[in-house]
């Protein structure tokens, strides 16, 4: 058995921002439950991934195609070929990425939102591909971000993510007034009924704390172009979010006066805002092992808001026929715990 330690005491040693920065997921000995922290078992398949070259159960970095896949569309944006890709603007080439302001207003949004220079297809001043790769000459930026799903209990996978800050991009839009949401969206077959979009508010975007990590627009996935299938060209990457913000085929951003979010997943009984949370997942392990037979228990630590500073591991020595563990927290408590 194991556990995580964890303590907002702790944050001297493995803050928020070096844990995410350098391992957003862990490879582990062997976790469990830890504090207030359940591990959950990962028995159904397709919930671990193995490395084909490796043979690593957990590799550090993801391969781009071993990544889970959740992707949404009908037909899915990736499955495209020929003049439809083309079309669709899912090409380096005929990537184009919009920003422009809402220009809504109602009883309790009195002013909409202005910005200085919209980029639009219209008047052909789009974001083009070729323009952001310039834009990471001088602002690019790259970390290790794991993906997680809210409603899925497990990583999808971890890439090296490199782009462009969000602020950075917006700047191209000179002098902004009344804005304090900024909402994105990607390729949706042109079918308003299947929009997934996400949003950010203006601090968010714009302003990030010494150390810590901005949301931005990312191009590349462990040194390659992203693919289709993990929403390149083009996608929106949220380092501290689930991946319900990191919006893939990311095609259009609009600057609102509006407080109220609107992303999908807040009109689905979720919270939009909601940091990824700390937890414990364990890999399935098998019922009976010989005696004198080696056994390896992984599997997987997702660092939240307070940070992991080590996992522990405790055998107990359990009598043939004898009770189960008690779940009483006095048990776990007074057990003797040790460093993996």
């Amino acid at each position: 058995m194991a556990r995580q330690e964890r303590s907002q005491t702790e944050a001297h040693s493995v803050s928020r921002r070096d844990f995410v920065a350098q391992t957003s997921a862990l490879t582990a000995a062997a976790l469990s439950a830890g504090s207030s922290i359940a591990a959950e078992s990962l028995d159904s398949p397709g919930e671990t991934s193995t490395n084909r070259t490796t043979g690593q159960q957990h590799p550090f970095l993801t391969e781009a195609d071993e990544f889970r896949d959740v992707s949404r569309g009908n037909p899915k944006p990736y499955t495209l070929q020929g003049d439809e890709l083309t079309s669709a603007r899912l090409t380096n080439g005929t990537w184009r990425l919009e920003i422009t302001a809402d220009s809504h207003v109602d009883d309790e949004v009195k002013l909409s939102a202005a910005i200085a220079s919209p980029l639009t297809s219209a008047d052909d001043t789009a974001l083009t591909y070729d323009r952001l790769q310039e834009l990471r000459k001088t602002y690019g930026v790259k970390f290790i971000k794991a993906m997680q799903c809210l409603n899925i209990p497990a990583p999808l996978g971890q890439g090296l993510w490199e782009g462009v800050p969000l602020r950075d991009v917006l700047g191209l839009c000179g002098h902004m007034e009344n804005v304090r949401r900024i909402v994105y969206w990607g390729f949706h077959n042109n079918d308003p009924e299947q929009m997934f979009r996400s949003s950010l508010s203006f601090t968010q975007a714009m302003e990030t704390a010494p150390g810590e990590l901005p949301p931005f627009l990312a191009y590349r996935l462990n040194g390659q172009p992203i693919p289709l299938v993990r929403g390149g060209p083009v996608r929106m990457i949220v380092p501290w979010a689930h991946g319900f913000k990191s919006i893939k085929w990311l095609q259009h951003i609009q600057l609102t006066n509006d407080y109220r979010a609107n992303d999908t997943y807040a009109l689905k009984n979720n919270d939009p805002e909601s940091h990824l949370k700390t937890a414990a997942y364990i890999d399935s392990v098998p019922k009976q092992v010989a005696i004198g037979k080696p056994l390896v228990v992984s599997g997987l630590v997702m660092s939240g808001l307070s940070g992991v500073e080590r996992v522990e591991a405790w055998l107990h020595r359990l009598q043939l026929g004898a009770a189960p563990v008690s779940d009483d927290p006095a048990t776990w408590k007074s057990a003797q715990w040790i460093p993996c």
